[in-house]
């Protein structure tokens, strides 16, 4: 076969546009010794195919050696090597245990609020001090009531004005 049939085939191939005849063929002609450098890899590649084809796994060889890894018995392990994952295991547990232990507590420390504790040793200071602070919010609210006074007068004169447009608009 010519090479540049041999080629047209190939890239049909690659494509997966080849027929079965033409899958043929290829087999046929990378199962001869001839075959140019270039196409070497894929001559090997036929070939792969070809000689995996025939292996199945209906044989009893493959049945038995199966059988035969899946019944070992694992090695066993030494008295002193079992005694030393055993405790390698407890340890791990007990390590685990009181790291999630000193985390849960971190936690409801952060979590939970701090004690009062008293500023003022004498009571008429605090006293006084607390009249300030209740004065100052007083002022602070008196001024607010004023300012929501104006947006109100604001507000009442908007709708007037809404109103008035309304009754011109009838």
């Amino acid at each position: 076969m010519d090479s540049n049939k041999i080629d047209e085939l190939l890239n049909k191939y690659w494509n997966c546009e080849t027929s079965l005849e033409e899958e043929q063929q290829l087999r046929e002609y990378f199962r001869g010794e001839q075959i140019p450098e270039q196409w070497k890899e894929t001559a090997t590649l036929f070939r792969y195919f070809d000689t995996h084809k025939k292996k199945t796994l209906n044989d009893g060889a493959f049945d038995t050696a199966l059988m035969k890894k899946i019944n070992t018995p694992p090695p066993s392990k030494g008295k002193v090597v079992r005694i030393f994952y055993n405790t390698l295991r407890i340890a791990a547990g007990v390590s685990v245990l009181v790291v999630a232990t000193f985390l849960v507590r971190n936690e409801i420390r952060e979590s939970t609020p701090q004690e009062m504790v008293d500023t003022y040793d004498d009571p008429k200071l605090a006293l006084e001090e607390t009249k300030k602070a209740l004065m100052m919010i007083s002022k602070s609210f008196g001024t607010a009531e004023e300012k929501a006074k104006k947006i109100n007068m604001f507000n009442e004169a908007q709708q007037q004005i809404q109103k008035n447009e309304e009754k011109r608009a009838l």
